[in-house]
């Protein structure tokens, strides 16, 4: 991914040109042909509008009851209509569902953005992903229990990318993406009490994936749930300390802001450089792993139960006889907050290293602070197969 410079709005006016063309050349004779044309171009014009009315950012709604049928119902924008719908339930469940309403709660129980079509491209496909989840009964695809990416439809070898509520045009990727947890505060630890993740981003693709999610509760949801460093991957996103082989969840402190370090005592705020200049080959910092702590560890059956039951054994065996690099997860702290850059898909999810066995990990971050858990991060680091943990 990189960053889009978003375009000059400009306002146009459809029937400015017809009126215009009857005033200063009256003696023409316009002919429904002519017409035509002109209302064609007319429309065409008034398409290449940018900006919704209504960041995806800034819009609230409650789950289950205040779900709408589609989060993006604007029609008139370069990016056409929404791919799927956010109305999801048993009559859209299954492997061809194009739920755009994803989860975040638990070890058993998350869900990651990846296409709809088999051997697709991020990049290709980031504003189209559809939600698939670990666990059925909300209406959308179930991840199989071998958590391989092809298997969730990403082509082999893709770099992927970012996906998050902001994009170049405020959007979102996917559009229309809505994101729910019941693991905030908010929930008090009632399973069937769900909080809007209005900040996120999920990196998808490099054999990879993380994914983050920020309470609105707090004051930096923003700040740690940030979307200008799509270039970076979870390395530098989600900093995490899995463990080959474990399958734990930790409570921990926050992570450092993405992007800020401090370098001879100073407060430095990285800026990622564009995609026009190559490849990023070096970095000034090294991003800080969070230190977490009571730790609970689980069987690596813990993550795929119900898959299991829809797909059977073999696909999970099939699975960890591949072998697969270290997965993770760690928390984020307090959030709340604002939009930021746009961004879109293109460079590795991938964070560095790479391990011999699947883990996973998650830390509840921010339990230090006032006494209670204010964010969450979920990341994933790995080759071919990883799991999810969150507390």
């Amino acid at each position: 991914m990189s960053h889009v410079q978003s375009p000059i709005r400009t306002t146009t006016t459809p029937s400015l040109s017809l009126y215009f063309l009857f005033i200063t050349m009256p003696r023409i004779t316009i002919t429904p042909f002519a017409v035509a044309l002109a209302v064609a171009a007319s429309v065409a014009h008034a398409q290449e509008s940018t900006f919704p009315a209504t960041p995806l950012a800034s819009k609230h709604f409650s789950y289950p009851s205040g779900i709408p049928y589609q989060a993006d119902t604007d029609t008139n924008l370069i990016r056409g209509s929404q791919f799927g719908y956010n109305l999801c339930n048993s009559t859209t469940e299954g492997q061809d569902s194009l739920c755009q309403t994803s989860f975040l709660n638990h070890l058993d129980d998350f869900c990651l953005w990846a296409p709809s079509e088999p051997n697709s491209l991020i990049a290709d496909t980031e504003g189209e992903e559809v939600a698939w989840c670990t666990k059925p009964g909300r209406g959308t695809r179930t991840i199989p229990p071998v958590l391989l990416l092809t298997f969730i439809n990403i082509a082999e070898g893709d770099y992927g990318g970012e996906l998050d509520p902001h994009g170049a045009d405020l959007r979102g990727n996917p559009l229309g993406g809505l994101v729910y947890t019941n693991a905030f505060n908010a929930s008090n630890g009632d399973n069937d009490t769900y909080t809007q993740a209005i900040e996120w981003h999920n990196f998808m693709g490099g054999n990879s994936f993380c994914f983050k999610v920020c309470d609105p509760a707090g004051a930096n949801a923003a700040n740690y749930c940030q979307h200008i460093y799509d270039r970076i991957g979870c390395a530098y996103n989600a900093p995490n300390n899995a463990q080959n082989g474990t399958f734990e969840a930790c409570l921990g402190d926050n992570q450092d802001f993405p992007g800020i370090y401090t370098s001879d005592g100073q407060v430095v705020t990285y800026t990622q450089p564009a995609e026009s200049l190559g490849a990023i080959s070096t970095m000034p910092y090294t991003p800080v792993v969070p230190a977490s702590s009571s730790c609970t560890t689980f069987a690596s059956a813990d993550l795929y139960k119900e898959a299991i039951s829809l797909f059977g054994t073999s696909s999970a065996t099939a699975g960890a006889s591949t072998g697969a690099p270290a997965a993770s997860a760690t928390g984020s702290g307090k959030a709340s907050g604002s939009s930021g850059s746009a961004t879109r898909s293109g460079s590795s999810a991938a964070a560095s290293g790479s391990d011999s066995a699947s883990s996973a990990r998650i830390v509840r971050m921010g339990w230090g602070e006032n006494g209670a858990a204010s964010g969450i991060m979920i990341g994933f680091v790995g080759m071919l197969m990883a799991g999810a943990a969150l507390l």
